[in-house]
């Protein structure tokens, strides 16, 4: 398989049902002996709220990156904290040298703007590690420029980890 089908996204389904999924197949794959590193989106839990993320948790420390601004910053409604982002992303950089499969939560506008997790999705790429990820349609000329070859995936369990296997033949890790 071509390097560019080891970058795979999940696009436009709902953000917490695909982090909820991501955390699933994560866990499947560390419990089948793949290293498994990255960021999963987990919700803030407040009700009314248009962004639903509020924490970004390290898959392989456990450690929770705080990511919600109670108040979101002047001439924008996203509550995103993305220094508290870029906090979690230089954290698992480190990382990803020792992975055998990069997850990171989402590209969205942060990373459209070379921020947030940018840096953990280039050096995944850099090091030539299989990524999978998710992107709202709002961001997909930005995903398409930055990814251009990437794979598109249904949000389906089967259909990810069929595609992890492709990947992660013996020999290509």
């Amino acid at each position: 398989m071509a390097a560019a089908t080891r970058i795979a996204c999940v696009v436009g389904a709902d953000g917490m049902a695909t982090q909820a999924l991501f955390a699933r197949v994560a866990a499947d794959w560390c419990a089948s002996g793949i290293k498994v590193v990255g960021l999963i989106g987990e919700p803030h839990g407040l009700p009314d709220r248009t962004c639903g993320a509020g924490i970004m948790r390290d898959i392989v420390s456990g450690n929770a990156y705080s990511i919600y601004l109670a108040t979101a910053p002047k001439n924008t409604s996203c509550h995103i904290d993305a220094a508290s982002v870029e906090t979690a992303c230089a954290a698992i950089v480190k990382e990803i040298s020792a992975g055998d499969l990069i997850v990171l939560s989402k590209f969205g506008k942060l990373e459209a703007m070379g921020r947030g997790l940018a840096g953990a999705f280039e050096a995944a790429i850099a090091a030539d590690k299989p990524v999978l990820t998710s992107i709202s349609e709002k961001h997909l000329d930005a995903w398409r420029a930055f990814a251009p070859h990437a794979t598109s995936l249904a949000l389906d369990e089967t259909v990810i980890k069929a595609w992890s296997r492709a990947i992660l033949v013996p020999g290509s890790r």
